[in-house]
């Protein structure tokens, strides 16, 4: 099959990004053909550093990935981009991110054809691909393919997981999720609504059980039926959590701080050969908004609270590790193990998002709004020992996050090292006999090649009735068989929020864009990774002509691969299509409806005024929940107690109360009214009739908060008030609750989308 020359790639791989399955005999060892097709488990967690695991340096205790990487191949020149969906987009599909429709997360609409944030209809999976090549096809975890406004229950759910190839899915569709109190889960193609989870209950505990259970399940049914697991952690991207015996073994661990933990690792990985000798660690990252302060220059109190974090996050990794060995013993015991090829990966680097001193209170931190004030609480004070529990959501600061990418500098987000290069395993003992390390560069979408390729199963050459696009990644089965071959993949391109990067031949560009300055060749940097694979010494001026050479073939590729145009936050970027108005119209909920979806539930509130209207048939007696909205991260709730109705509002963590207003009894309305002010803030008033309580001015929910969406009769979810739910749990109402009416109102003038259809009406008149 001949490839004309003007659909030959993408990034200028020539005739090797056209080559087909079907031109390619499938490699399988006679061992691993004897048993059939090898089973494939893709395991993949969130925000986790390079430097996080043991084969990378770490030292949290992961035997299980140690052992997989004693076993595999270990990739220590793997990249990805600098973000979670358009990484996972690349995986499943072999198309760059942009192509894919996932420039950033799938938390936006701007309209921009690299913006669409649904996996394109001639973009066939890897796992449409391999179910139509006969295998099994579970998925479990993070799914955040699906744009936001299409996660309701109400939404096409053409994006969902079982219409992207998936045979079974449990997990949350969003990016991230509370593992102590997960705030929405789906069971194949429907809610999976928990009146309340046990004590003790952790996701990445349940996840694990769900995904034995569908191998079990297989197995009992078709002992020879090979199966792909996409097993995509919630851990370890924010809130950071953990079990307290997890909590437990890393107390005092790390009470030398970031700086000396860095410095460990980085030796670890020099003696592990990850790197060549003289290869240089970076000083601190220092740049505008990015710095980490020395670690011996924090007064004992922040160290103190510091460390703490960090012994969340390694207990939460260790927490995955675990989760690893049940897996592997799981294929032990059905004699599976040799026969599975399993890749364990990270999405990208880890993550600044716990800003300078880390956070208490992950959902305010998160409040990304133009205009918000500069003293808005990002760190709402709590007992330290609760850090990391069910009762708080949290993150670390950045400066640990600079130790999980080491020796690499900045972030999640950025396009330099820190923020694209992560681990890579991959264990196959019945297919790969020359195991160890491997230096050649390879890139996230060279994954489903790859994996077709082992299994050998053709990618699917139509979706739909679609011809399937050219694939951009291409196999590093080569790379895989023998240290020694070269990289077929010699070109990539990264964006990110303006950030840009491009790699060539060893030689890279990138760029560290400040968003709403204007774009220019001036912004990029030149490194020799040959020489200089930490990025310490920018060769711009010494190489002006690759530079030149580099930053033209990153323009012609970002046209090729719909990059344009560039978004770095604009208000346009806050635009949403006109359908999702309806989200917006008054609703009634009556008894038995399920919890509503976190961004339904926020579009009935967030930047404007609102009215909850509850009617209920009640006696003095009666007492519990009318309706709740949000968890301990941020939230609000009215119940009826003996002394009246009680409104509890949480404020990312701080808690304010009003009432008792006193009910009467028969049928009785009790409304909560919030009227937006100035500042992001609500006045909220409690009302019986003529009787009101009132808190005058507490800061709005914001951003993704309230996270846990609407429920009427009951708390659902992680408690919005913990104190009450010590007392009464969920806390469910024992009269008559007739129906909860929501009816959104006036949008105040800070509403971001209310900016972004102002600035879109003067950049038309401007035009």
């Amino acid at each position: 099959m001949s490839i004309p020359d003007d659909a030959r790639g993408y990034d200028g791989f020539g005739g090797e990004i056209g080559r087909t399955f079907a031109e390619s005999k499938p490699w399988w060892p006679p061992a691993a053909r004897a048993g059939g097709a090898p089973n494939i488990v893709v395991v993949i967690v969130d925000d986790l550093g390079y430097s996080d695991i043991g084969p990378y340096g770490s030292e949290v205790d992961t035997p299980n990935l140690d052992r997989l990487a004693a076993d595999g191949v270990q990739l220590a020149n793997y990249h990805t981009t600098p973000l979670c969906s358009p990484s996972r987009a690349a995986l499943l599909t072999g198309l760059n991110p942009h192509r894919a429709g996932f420039a950033v997360p799938a938390n936006s609409d701007p309209g921009y054809p690299a913006y669409f944030f649904e996996l394109p209809d001639d973009a066939p999976t890897l796992a449409e691909s391999l179910r139509a090549g006969g295998y099994a096809t579970f998925a479990v975890g993070k799914w955040h393919l699906t744009r936001d406004a299409l996660s309701h229950d109400a939404a096409d759910r053409s994006s969902w997981p079982l219409q992207r190839g998936f045979d079974r899915y449990f997990g949350s569709l969003e990016g991230l999720t509370n593992l102590h109190h997960p705030h929405r889960l789906v069971w194949d193609n429907s809610p999976y609504d928990v009146g309340e989870h046990p004590d003790g209950y952790f996701l990445t505990d349940e996840l694990t059980d769900r995904a034995i259970g569908m191998i079990d399940t297989l197995r009992a049914n078709d002992p020879d039926k090979p199966f792909f697991l996409y097993f995509a952690h919630h851990a370890v991207h924010g809130p950071i959590a953990a079990k307290e015996p997890d909590l437990a073994k890393y107390r005092g661990r790390y009470k030398e701080g970031w700086d000396a933990i860095r410095e460990q690792r980085f030796r670890r990985q020099l003696a592990a050969g990850l790197f060549p000798p003289g290869t240089a660690l970076p000083p601190r990252n220092s740049e505008p908004g990015k710095g980490v302060q020395p670690w011996d220059e924090l007064t004992t109190e922040q160290q103190e609270l510091f460390a703490r974090y960090m012994e969340v996050y390694a207990a939460s990794v260790d927490s995955v590790d675990q989760s690893l060995g049940r897996l592997l013993a799981a294929l032990e015991r059905h004699g599976e193990l040799d026969s599975t090829i399993i890749v364990f990966t990270s999405d990208n680097g880890a993550t600044a998002e716990g800003g300078e001193e880390g956070t208490r209170s992950y959902f305010s931190q998160f409040a990304h709004v133009p205009g918000l004030p500069a003293e808005w609480e990002r760190d709402v004070p709590r007992d330290q020992e609760l850090i990391g529990g069910p009762q708080t959501t949290v993150h670390y600061p950045r400066g640990w996050a600079q130790a999980s990418n080491t020796p690499f500098r900045l972030y999640k987000f950025d396009t330099f090292a820190g923020g694209v290069r992560t681990p890579f395993l991959l264990h196959w003992p019945g297919g790969l006999t020359e195991t160890g390390l491997r230096h050649q560069y390879v890139y996230v979408n060279d994954v489903a090649p790859t994996l077709l390729e082992l299994a050998g199963v053709p990618r699917a050459a139509h979706r739909n009735g679609v011809a399937a696009a050219e694939p951009d990644g291409v196999s590093a089965v080569d790379v895989l068989r023998s240290p020694h071959r070269p990289s077929r993949h010699t070109r990539q391109y990264t964006e990110t929020g303006g950030n840009r990067g491009y790699y060539a031949d060893g030689w890279k560009i990138v760029t560290r864009h400040v968003p709403g300055a204007e774009f220019s060749d001036d912004e990029w940097e030149l490194y020799d990774l040959a020489t200089d694979p930490t990025e310490t010494r920018n060769v711009a001026a010494a190489h002006p002509g690759k530079l030149k050479e580099l930053a033209a073939e990153w323009e012609r590729t970002a046209w090729r691969n719909a990059v344009f145009p560039l978004n770095d936050g604009s208000p346009g970027a806050r635009l949403r299509r006109a359908d999702e108005e309806q989200l917006r119209g008054a609703v009634t909920l009556f008894p038995g409806t399920p919890t509503l979806e976190r961004y339904r539930s926020a579009r009935l509130i967030q930047f404007r005024d609102f009215t909850v209207t509850a009617s209920a048939l009640h006696t003095p007696v009666e007492r519990g929940v009318l309706f709740a909205h949000g968890d301990q991260g941020g939230g609000y709730l009215v119940h009826l107690d003996a002394d009246g109705a009680h409104l509890v509002y949480n404020a990312y963590g701080r808690v304010h109360r009003a009432g008792p207003v006193p009910v009467g009894v028969g049928r009785v309305t009790v409304r909560l009214v919030a009227e937006a002010l100035p500042e992001f803030r609500w006045r909220l008033a409690l009302q019986v009739g003529a009787r009101q309580a009132e808190l005058p001015a507490v800061p709005q929910l914001l951003g993704l908060a309230p996270f846990t969406g609407i429920s009427i009769g009951l708390d659902r979810g992680g408690p919005v008030d913990w104190e009450l739910h010590r007392r009464e749990r969920t806390f469910p109402y024992t009269g008559r609750l007739s129906w909860v009416r929501y009816e959104p109102g006036r949008p105040a003038d800070y509403d971001p989308e209310q900016v972004a259809r102002l600035w879109a009406e003067a950049q038309r008149v401007y035009d």
